[in-house]
């Protein structure tokens, strides 16, 4: 089942592996179902919509403080909890009276989701030895790309046949499977005997900060809300580091990230993963728009990337246990960069082949990306410091979905001259941008490798 692993370690990874599809299903089953959602409350398409705000605030938030309690308290009691307060969430949404149950439920279960994304990642350095670690990386990578991929046709199913509702049950029913096999399966690993104070002012303050931030780019349309929100958002960041440096235990030890490997490894997946949200925000305009695609033809060819995602997730993995990480880090770059080449250049030529072709590449990029910085940064970090690592980590890759969710999208609309079904200039301007990212990546990874090698 799982290469050049025991089957203790097998069955592991496989209970990591629950608990990793768990947050990634949890905001594509839903979304799927925000139609039914609308009419059964008899709300507005803005109003349902934050079932899915709610989730990712929530998510995004919480997880740097899930991360830190896990490495005071125990990574496997943390996610055993985070699965316990993501099932039970799940379960109150299904007897939700109103819409605003429901919205308050996914709140409360993206709190659990944070947990599991931020020890899950954390908890491979328990479960595996370090020799098989990029290969772990690489199946929490697939299983998260299939839950993404899984999650908008398994939920159209389900509320096609049973309701709305039968989503909810589907992830109360997985949570509790995932908590059984964490439980049975994890090793609890001691914690130190002298814990440090939690740093809660700071907990509260970044919470706040990242959640404006969060909601200042996600609120639509843009209006003083928002410049306030981000006015919030810069002045908590600031408010944040001068505490940090105060702090006797402080919830992020700031000269971690002066660390240039550490430094680079965030602001990398940052920036590709707004790169992977561009192909998922300017998709469906442009195959539909541009290349005359139907719904259905178009989302067969959305589902392409996710899919690529998930095939080469656990050989990217098996690829940095043989190879090392650094190799396996420009790899993945260089594939990106051709991969938003390919997508400025080609669909205009040849069309769809064009842009299969470069989606293809930039996704295949980011598996082996992706396997390889959490692989370094995790390995990398003293044990007292995984849990908060993992969820930078995690922090990092939301922040990039949420910019270029927000940043993106609003480019290749402006781009194409406001229209909506998009056009040729909007993909060909805002993946010249992407082709940037990828370029300030690399110039960042280079950086962290000189700079190591130096330090050495």
């Amino acid at each position: 089942m799982f290469y050049h692993v025991s089957k203790g370690q097998g069955w592991r990874l496989a209970s990591l592996s629950l608990a990793m599809l768990l947050p990634s299903l949890g905001i594509s089953v839903a979304n799927i179902a925000l139609p039914s959602l609308r009419a059964a409350f008899d709300v507005t398409s803005q109003e349902a919509q934050w079932v899915v705000i709610a989730y990712l605030v929530a998510v995004t938030s919480s997880l740097v403080t899930a991360g830190r309690l896990g490495d005071l308290l125990g990574r496997k009691m943390l996610l055993l909890i985070g699965i316990a307060v993501f099932s039970f969430a799940s379960l109150a949404a299904v007897f939700a009276s109103t819409i605003w149950v429901v919205v308050l439920a996914r709140g409360i279960q993206g709190v659990g989701a944070a947990m599991m994304m931020s020890l899950t990642v954390a908890a491979v350095s328990d479960a595996v030895p370090a020799e098989r670690s990029g290969t772990a990386m690489g199946l929490l990578g697939t299983v998260s790309a299939i839950g993404t991929a899984a999650g908008p046709s398994l939920g159209g199913l389900l509320v096609g046949m049973f309701g709305w509702h039968s989503i909810f049950v589907l992830m109360a029913g997985t949570g509790l499977l995932a908590a059984f096999s964490v439980g049975t399966q994890l090793p609890a690993v001691a914690t130190v005997r002298r814990r440090p104070a939690f740093d809660l002012p700071g907990a509260l303050v970044l919470m706040l900060t990242v959640a404006a931030f969060a909601l200042a780019t996600t609120l639509s349309p843009f209006t003083f809300v928002n410049a306030v929100l981000a006015g919030v958002a810069v002045l908590g960041v600031a408010t944040f580091v001068l505490m940090e440096r105060r702090a006797a235990s402080p919830l992020v030890q700031l000269e971690m990230l002066q660390r240039p490997p550490i430094a680079a490894g965030l602001l990398s997946i940052a920036l590709v993963s707004a790169i992977v949200m561009t192909t998922l925000v300017v998709g469906p305009f442009y195959l539909t728009g541009v290349l005359g695609l139907d719904t259905a033809t178009a989302g067969l060819v959305m589902t392409i990337g996710p899919t690529v995602s998930a095939i080469v997730g656990l050989p990217a993995g098996q690829i940095v246990d043989r190879n090392g990480p650094t190799v396996v880090t420009y790899v993945g770059l260089f594939t990106l960069l051709v991969g938003t080449l390919v997508m400025m250049i080609l669909p205009s030529g040849i069309g769809l082949p064009g842009y299969i072709c470069g989606l293809v590449a930039i996704t295949s990029g980011y598996a082996l990306f992706q396997a390889a910085n959490n692989t370094a940064l995790v390995a990398g970090a003293s044990k007292d410091q995984r849990g908060v690592t993992s969820a930078l980590l995690a922090l990092g890759r939301n922040v990039g979905l949420i910019t270029g969710a927000s940043a993106m999208g609003a480019l290749f609309a402006l781009a194409s001259g406001g229209a909506k079904t998009g056009g040729q200039h909007g993909l060909q301007v805002v993946f010249a941008v992407a082709s940037g990212f990828v370029a300030v990546a690399l110039g960042l990874s280079a950086w962290a490798h000189r700079t190591g090698e130096t330090s050495r």
